[in-house]
């Protein structure tokens, strides 16, 4: 796949408890975006945060919280994540979704059978 040089990055700020049909939520964003073909996404855990009802999420030893702040980032073409964003809207039912334009720098990936660089 490639992707222009002008792409855009999603963001989806979720907790990390949040779930739909008992699955984690974050790891269905990432497994819908694969099986939507969009060029990547990750999935990355706050130690501390906040969202729309002010309660800090910490990871400290004296405040451990059990639902850490969890960021699900996909890059595509606007298009794409504009489709995208339908389906999404059903599934996040609390938390934050951003877009931005983003320079791709570049894209890459071993072919099967393609010894990495040393």
């Amino acid at each position: 796949m490639k992707l222009p040089s002008r792409a855009c990055l999603l963001r989806v700020f979720i907790g990390e408890t949040d779930k739909h049909g008992g699955k984690p939520l974050y790891e269905l964003l990432v497994e819908l975006a694969r099986k939507r073909g969009l060029a990547g996404a990750t999935a990355i855990r706050g130690f501390l945060g906040y969202g729309a009802n002010s309660r800090v999420h910490t990871s400290r030893i004296l405040r451990i919280s059990e639902d850490m702040p969890v960021v699900v980032e996909i890059v595509d073409t606007r298009e794409k994540l504009e489709a995208f964003l339908p389906e999404l809207d059903g599934l996040v039912s609390e938390g934050l979704v951003t877009m931005e334009e983003v320079s791709v720098i570049f894209y890459r990936h071993n072919a099967a059978g393609k010894k990495e660089a040393q």
